[in-house]
């Protein structure tokens, strides 16, 4: 039996996403349906379905953050789950799915272009087709792609107590995300900026500053070394820190033998 598991955050568009594929396709089991990304997080780990249906935009965790974090998470060796987007924006759609690894359908689903998507799946899952963890992975770096900015940082302004240091972009080590804030680690200590991850990546140069996780940018120069273990997981040593960093299969691909 073929398992899936939707999560949407507007529950009608829930119920009748799961309405028409059980009409077009009736020997599909929904095992789950979820209102947000978290949820659909922990189901997806607890249930493993054969099929994701996953909204693009959901409040909290998105689509796209669960499948990353889903990535990371996912107990080998059984296969990742087809992955199907949904999303009510259709140029974004047709840009950002185009050879894709996975599938896309637009809101409001329409039995003919779901029909076109419950094909591919059943033929995908029939030949055993797996989902291509790497094409997956370098799908959801595109759509994660930040907006260039007009100017770069060179200096960051950052909270120690009461006092707020003037750290040089290039003596950073790497960020780390703490909620609302973000923590900078140098080689002499950690200071707080009021920011998030998402906000300050378009402000850093991609050729030095490297996002190694969804809360986590590296100094690429100061990395001395990535240790891979027995369960495939890619963990870096940084320059003057005792700590290891880890990395999302996302971004594994940056560290891989040239």
């Amino acid at each position: 039996m073929t398992t899936a598991l939707i999560a949407e955050d507007e529950p009608i568009l829930a119920a009748t996403l799961a309405a028409t594929l059980n009409r077009l396709w009736p020997e599909l089991a929904i095992v789950a349906t979820c209102a947000h990304g978290q949820a659909a997080l922990e189901r997806a780990l607890e249930l493993k379905p054969d099929v994701l249906f996953l909204d693009i935009k959901m409040p909290g965790k998105t689509g796209l953050e669960a499948a990353e974090e889903l990535a990371e998470a996912w107990p080998g060796p059984q296969p990742f789950p087809q992955v199907v987007f949904v999303t009510a924006y259709d140029d974004y759609a047709v840009q950002a799915f185009d050879n894709a690894a996975a599938d896309y359908v637009l809101k409001p689903v329409s039995d003919e272009r779901l029909g076109r998507t419950v094909a591919r799946l059943k033929e995908r899952l029939k030949s055993a087709e797996g989902q291509g963890m790497d094409a997956l992975m370098a799908q959801l770096r595109a759509l994660a792609q930040p907006a260039p900015a007009a100017e770069r940082l060179s200096v960051i302004r950052a909270a120690v107590g009461n006092t707020v240091r003037m750290i040089p972009i290039g003596d950073v080590l790497y960020f780390e995300a703490l909620d609302k804030y973000v923590n900078v680690v140098t080689a002499d200590g950690e200071a707080l900026i009021r920011t998030t991850l998402k906000e300050l990546l378009p402000q850093l140069d991609d050729r030095q500053f490297w996002q190694v996780h969804r809360g986590t940018i590296v100094n690429a120069g100061n990395v001395l070394s990535a240790h891979r273990d027995d369960a495939g997981k890619v963990a870096l040593q940084i320059r003057h820190r005792p700590e290891r960093v880890r990395v999302s299969p996302l971004y594994a691909h940056l560290f891989r033998q040239m």
